[in-house]
């Protein structure tokens, strides 16, 4: 993503990633937002950094309209690395344990704490990445940690937007790609995206086929080229409107937490 400079730069006083020292001890921030991705293929069309690319720009927009609500919002950088060890056999698919990342997310916390930060919103953009059971262990404590899977919160007016189910560097994440970093989005010579149909192998076992029982999937195995979910009827207008749909969700949230008092009782 490219870099602020000037007035825009001062404009954007909910990144930390562009703010300065002379900026941040006299800021007042109540409310930290933190943006995690991955480092993996999507599928034929789509870079490595897309899980990246969409926490940036969702976190960029989300914190955007809560701070002009008047909100003490700070983005953090996005963490470029995640679960991906079911994708071992692809190329340059850089992994980190789960152990390893919730040891990373709780000092990052920790930093937060020191700061005076204590309501925090893990904003999570890629699949692998499951931070439930770490919340789960960070309960009790002098904070409170909220998690967004994206993805997740759309579910509801997904097929309102799109044609396709999503799954991987299907329509969903396509189309945000072609509204917010176009210029790395893969095209034929004719125009087409340059991607596969995304399609994937079902398993031996019908349970597991059925979502009865449950399984770590083998991305080599699962696809053909790393994508799940046909990606060809995506546009840049319908990543705008989903776009629309997660950043009223999540401003208000966000809005409602800084104004919202921790105290014993809290979030109740």
């Amino acid at each position: 993503m490219p870099i602020s400079t000037g007035d825009e730069m001062k404009s954007r006083s909910w990144r930390l990633d562009e703010s300065t020292y002379s900026q941040v001890p006299d800021a007042v921030y109540r409310v930290a937002v933190l943006p995690f991705g991955a480092t993996e293929p999507h599928n034929l069309h789509l870079p490595y950094g897309t899980d990246c690319f969409e926490a940036t720009v969702i976190g960029d927009h989300v914190c955007e309209a809560a701070s002009k609500r008047g909100a003490k919002v700070v983005l953090l950088p996005t963490t470029p690395f995640g679960v991906q060890t079911n994708m071992r056999r692809l190329p340059l698919a850089i992994n980190v344990n789960p152990a390893t990342l919730d040891a990373w997310v709780t000092d990052v916390i920790d930093s937060l704490i020191a700061s005076g930060i204590h309501k925090i919103l893990i904003l999570n953009s890629h699949g692998g990445n499951d931070f439930k059971p770490l919340l789960r262990t960070l309960a009790g404590k002098d904070i409170q940690v909220f998690l967004c899977d994206w993805f997740q919160m759309v579910k509801d007016v997904y097929f309102e937007i799109f044609e396709q189910p999503e799954d991987h560097a299907g329509e969903m994440e396509t189309s945000l790609a072609l509204a917010y970093f176009p210029q790395l989005v893969m095209h034929k010579d004719d125009g087409q995206l340059a991607a596969d149909s995304g399609q994937t192998n079902p398993t031996r076992f019908p349970a597991v086929n059925q979502g009865w029982v449950q399984i770590t999937r083998r991305w080599d195995l699962l696809t053909t080229n790393t994508g799940s979910g046909d990606p060809h009827a995506a546009s840049a207008e319908k990543g705008r409107q989903v776009m629309q749909v997660i950043e009223h969700r999540l401003a208000d949230f966000l809005v409602e937490l800084d104004t919202t008092k921790l105290d014993e009782q809290f979030p109740f």
